[in-house]
Order: C-alpha cells, then sequence, then structure tokens
C-alpha cells in the first residue's frame, strides 16, 4: 500500500488530464487545487519550525505540496542520503 503522500486525491480520470500529475518530473498537486484537502486522521499541519526546515527530508517524494506541511510527512517521510545533503 503506498503512503498517504504518493497518493493523489484525484480519480484516475482527473489525473489523465492534470499537469501536475505526470511521472517525468516532480510536480506536486497545488495548493489551491480542489483534490488536495487531506482529510486523513494522521494529517497535522505542524507549526514546528525545526521539522518545516529539516534539510533532510526529502520533499519530492510527496505528491501534494500540502505534505510538506504535514507532521506525519515530516517525520515519517523518506529522507534523503545525508552524505548529499
Amino acid at each position: 500500500m503506498p503512503a498517504c503522500w504518493e497518493q493523489r486525491g484525484c480519480d484516475e480520470a482527473m489525473s489523465a488530464q492534470c499537469p501536475h500529475a505526470t511521472q517525468a518530473q516532480w510536480s506536486p498537486c497545488l495548493l489551491d487545487c480542489m483534490y488536495t484537502i487531506c482529510d486523513r486522521p494522521q494529517h497535522v499541519e505542524t507549526t514546528d519550525l525545526d521539522l518545516l526546515l529539516d534539510p533532510t527530508i526529502d520533499r519530492q517524494k510527496a505528491v501534494k505540496m500540502v505534505c510538506c506541511t504535514c507532521e506525519n510527512f515530516l517525520k515519517n517521510g523518506p529522507r534523503l542520503n545525508v552524505s548529499s545533503v
């Protein structure tokens, strides 16, 4: 099962038309897209500045911009190779 930050909010037909649902490059769903809202119980917007600025988080693994401020993603999401930071 994919992690929540790997799932867009739109269905397959909408993804086929969406310019952001591409595998060629990182192009996350924007915050103003009506399907980017996350209503999962694990979604909590963080106010922790250390989490928001953590350079080890691989933000390009999030398919929605809203994930980049989610405490669940910031704490449990993929990490960059420490030697490349």
